[in-house]
């Protein structure tokens, strides 16, 4: 079998200090790494490789024009919008994706978020830190409002891998779920519905649906408006589905009682970035599929792919 010439260009996105080794994929051929490729880097040394792997770098028509030999594009994640498809395809170039990798992972971050928010678990620990407790003329100081979610109505908007494992555990919680998706397949125990309807009804709302034309800024202002009031929001999904000026308003009126957000629409936040100083809203730096052991999953699917398309055959592939 020829050896490949690989391009990996946001290898800080895959190991974090070297705690995930990059060695198995050694075996495909000769590795060229980026912790995270400028541009520039990029354009100049796609021209020889026979295969790109990436997490979030845009691999649009410039590039894909300037690597005659470019067989194969692998992602590191299971989004892909940040490749031209079209043209991947025009060109005969195969373009495959990690899965169901982060399944799990999300999933429990989407309850951590909901269980924070709910116990304030956060604030309760900083009142004890600062001396809060020391000072209680009582023994359970009730300073801050806690609610249990039982019973509470969970919207999961998207029902792909990721949705489905937030509705088990949710159930596992006894918590009430409405779903909304594009396409419907009946199962007997979900509850389908449209997105107005689940806006309406939802005491929390999740977002696991793909980016594209249909969902970009789906959460703006006419869609806060329509959350119940004193929702809570969660995005793992991605940062284009939400208008973020839309969702600040929302926290600052209190239509919502607080989000939590892992995805913003310019990654790394930027200087200006309205949510930065947002109420009530918890942010992570798109970590949600990061654990060590997600990422190790993510590194042997990734293998998988090459191996089957270096035989032939077809796995996760998207085009």
């Amino acid at each position: 079998r020829k050896s490949m010439r690989i391009l990996i260009t946001d290898c800080a996105s895959l190991t974090s200090g070297g705690d995930l080794s990059l060695e198995p994929l050694k075996k495909y051929g000769e590795i060229t790494e980026y912790g995270n490729i400028s541009r520039a880097e990029l354009l100049k040394d796609v021209a020889d490789k026979d295969i790109v792997l990436c997490n979030k770098t845009v691999i649009d028509s410039e590039v894909i024009n300037a690597a005659p030999n470019l067989k194969y594009i692998g992602v590191f994640a299971t989004g892909y919008n940040n490749i031209d498809i079209t043209l991947a395809k025009q060109s005969g170039i195969a373009v495959c994706n990690a899965g169901s990798y982060s399944t799990n992972a999300v999933a429990q971050q989407v309850i951590a978020y909901i269980l924070l928010h709910y116990t304030n678990i956060p604030r309760y620990n900083e009142f004890v830190k600062e001396g809060g407790w020391k000072r209680s003329p009582v023994f359970s100081p009730l300073v801050f409002p806690t609610d249990e979610v039982a019973g509470k109505t969970l919207g999961i908007i998207g029902y792909g891998n990721i949705g489905k494992a937030v509705e088990k555990a949710a159930a596992g919680l006894n918590m009430n779920v409405l779903v909304c998706t594009r396409t419907v397949r009946e199962n007997g125990v979900t509850r389908f519905t449209d997105f107005d309807t689940l806006l309406k009804n939802s005491d929390i709302i999740t977002l696991h649906c793909p980016l594209n034309k249909q969902s970009e800024n789906m959460m703006n202002e006419e869609a806060f408006s329509k959350c119940k009031r004193g929702a809570f929001f969660i995005n793992t999904s991605r940062g284009g589905t939400v208008d973020e000026t839309a969702l600040l308003n929302a926290l600052k009126s209190g239509r919502l009682s607080g989000a939590a957000i892992d995805v913003l629409k310019e990654e790394p936040m930027s200087e200006d970035c309205v949510l930065a100083d947002a109420p009530n809203i918890i942010i992570t730096p798109h970590t949600a599929w990061a654990p060590l052991s997600t990422r190790r999953r993510l590194l042997s699917i990734t293998c998988e792919n090459i191996d089957s398309f270096l035989n032939g055959k077809s796995k996760n592939r998207i085009i």
